[in-house]
């Protein structure tokens, strides 16, 4: 078959790495480069030693990831361990600690705060209770409302559950109240963050996540159109028609959206109900990325720093405010210390400042977790198939396993029309339409990659949000022995 595939990041990258085996296939990219929140930026040093530094995705782990494991093992990606921990910090060294031995009281007179004591004891009852909003679907109330019912304390609340939360998201905390509690829960259950022990292991791509980009796209990159937005996306009786900017309208018999829900339903000609009701469900809140060399932006004890640093601030903010120490997540060895710093470059020091980016992501509520639900109503239909980590927790694998299902849509659909030719077009055409929604959805991509059948929502990540999304086992370090504030 003829197909597109439109965006490049992760989902459009897995799409098109096995269809290009049996498809002739055309990835569109609005960018004028692919990988979409797969980024890493080289940063010259002195000596002319250059650093390859992540901005978008930049950690994975070996218990939520074992898809995208198996793409690196096949591609062959080196990668290293990486050091995960969680602070949170008033940036004036009144209030901080961190998730290890030597950060939880990095303040000593937090020793002797009721208010600070009171919110370590929250946090084991809260990975007591926690675990019992499991398996609710959705049917538990917001966080916001759990944490008012159970009596948790403010502290408890302000300066630790819900930095946490909005850090693994990218979202405001303003928004985690209204963030489905079942939905967290669920997270931290997958990533074991309720317990000391039988914590994931972290690591990350050597040479910079863009590593994986390079050897994905190797056997394919003579068909890609970067800086070709696509405006328009046709569906005709037999046939799909694109237009893109700088680009030739072309027709094409499937196309593969592996972009933003948002930006997929902006594509579309003529939405269906459904496609409107699904693709719209889903919020997006841009973040502003700022690279730098501000080393003020961290806790103020040396003994707090740590991998994500949560901002306390007077006002609450419109947007996660956060800065990544990338030294330590990707184990750089570099003669500076380098940030990544979320929604807060007005604290930065203009002089230390060395790329800014723009990453958009998902908020998840409710209602955009009840429209993953119904992924089978519009995907695999009218000739046209949606990926994208969005589909999930709005990590890395959730990208892959989002790709792999499409793969397995449009292997049904070729399976169909093989045994259509040989006679058998209405009976097989009914199971292959069947296959390439509610039964592929239920079983899994089980014959690409090994992809299981989980629900949308299986894994988790480090990533800075969305299709690169940003999430951690923020309390702890992912390394039993450095653990303090999950005990």
């Amino acid at each position: 078959m003829k197909i597109a595939i439109v965006g490049s990041g992760i989902s459009g990258l897995v799409a098109a790495h096995h269809l290009h085996r049996r498809h002739q296939i055309m990835v569109y990219e609005a960018a004028a480069r692919i990988g979409g929140h797969t980024h890493t930026v080289t940063v010259p040093e002195p000596g002319g030693r250059d650093q390859a530094i992540d901005t978008g995705f930049i950690v994975f782990n070996d218990r939520n990831y074992p898809r995208f494991e198996a793409l690196l093992a096949e591609l062959g990606v080196a990668t290293k361990p990486s050091h995960m921990s969680f602070s949170v910090s008033d940036g004036r060294g009144g209030f901080e600690f961190s998730g290890t031995p030597w950060g939880l009281f990095a303040r000593p007179a937090h020793l002797l705060s009721p208010a600070f004591i009171r919110m370590l004891r929250d946090w084991r009852r809260f990975n007591r209770l926690a675990p019992g909003l499991i398996g609710m679907n959705g049917t538990a109330p917001s966080l916001g409302a759990w944490l008012e019912r159970e009596g948790f304390s403010a502290h408890f609340v302000d300066r630790l559950i819900v930095p946490q939360a909005a850090a693994v998201w990218s979202a405001a905390p303003e928004q985690m109240w209204a963030f489905p509690a079942s939905f967290m829960a669920e997270f931290f259950g997958n990533h074991g963050m309720y317990s000391l022990r039988d914590r994931p292991r972290w690591r990350t791509v050597a040479g910079g996540s863009r590593s994986y980009v390079a050897a994905i796209a190797a056997p394919w990159r003579d068909r890609v159109r970067t800086a070709a937005p696509v405006r328009r996306i046709e569906r005709l009786p037999d046939e799909v028609r694109i237009e893109a900017d700088g680009c030739e309208t072309e027709n094409f018999d499937r196309v593969v959206i592996a972009t933003h829900s948002d930006q997929a339903l902006a594509m579309l000609a003529d939405p269906s109900e459904a496609e409107r009701e699904v693709l719209g469900a889903i919020p997006y809140q841009p973040n502003e990325a700022v690279l730098h060399t501000d080393a003020t932006l961290m806790p103020r004890r040396r003994a707090a720093w740590s991998s994500w640093n949560f901002h306390l601030t007077e006002e609450p903010p419109a947007r996660t405010t956060v800065t990544y120490w990338m030294n330590h997540l990707q184990r750089l060895r570099a003669e500076s210390q380098y940030f990544l710093t979320l929604n807060r470059e007005e604290a930065i020091d203009p002089a230390k400042v060395l790329r800014r980016f723009t990453y958009d992501h998902p908020v998840y509520t409710a209602a955009g977790v009840a429209a993953q639900r119904r992924r089978a109503e519009v995907s695999g239909v009218r000739r046209t198939h949606y990926c994208g980590a969005w589909w999930g927790w709005g990590f890395h694998e959730d990208g892959v396993v989002s790709g792999l299902r499409v793969c397995e849509e449009l292997s049904a659909v070729g399976d169909a029309k093989r045994i259509g030719r040989s006679g058998a077009v209405a009976e097989v055409g009914a199971a292959g339409a069947a296959g390439a929604t509610g039964e592929v959805e239920a079983a899994g991509a089980a014959t690409i990659g090994g992809a299981a059948a989980g629900a949308a929502g299986t894994t988790g990540a480090a990533e800075i949000g969305g299709a690169a999304g940003a999430a951690v086992a923020p309390a702890g370090t992912g390394d039993p022995d450095e653990e303090a504030l999950a005990a």
